[in-house]
């Protein structure tokens, strides 16, 4: 079973509910803070996935002949 199928049936009442209830525990002006130090959170983990992926990219290639 999947326990995130219940993400899909979210309607715009329950999100609205869910963002009420955010605001009125972190306030009007803790918002901005959290939403730009998740975004830099962001922005640090695609980073580090591209210079993995590209330091992937640059090592040679292993054959296996059998």
């Amino acid at each position: 079973m999947n326990s995130l199928a219940f993400i899909g049936r979210v309607g715009s009442g329950e999100l609205l509910l869910i963002l009420l209830v955010f605001l009125v525990l972190f306030g009007a002006k803790k918002i901005p803070e959290i939403a730009r130090e998740l975004g830099k959170g962001i922005r640090e983990f695609k980073n580090a996935t591209k210079e993995i992926a590209e330091e992937l990219e640059d090592q040679p290639q292993e054959r296996k002949d059998g």
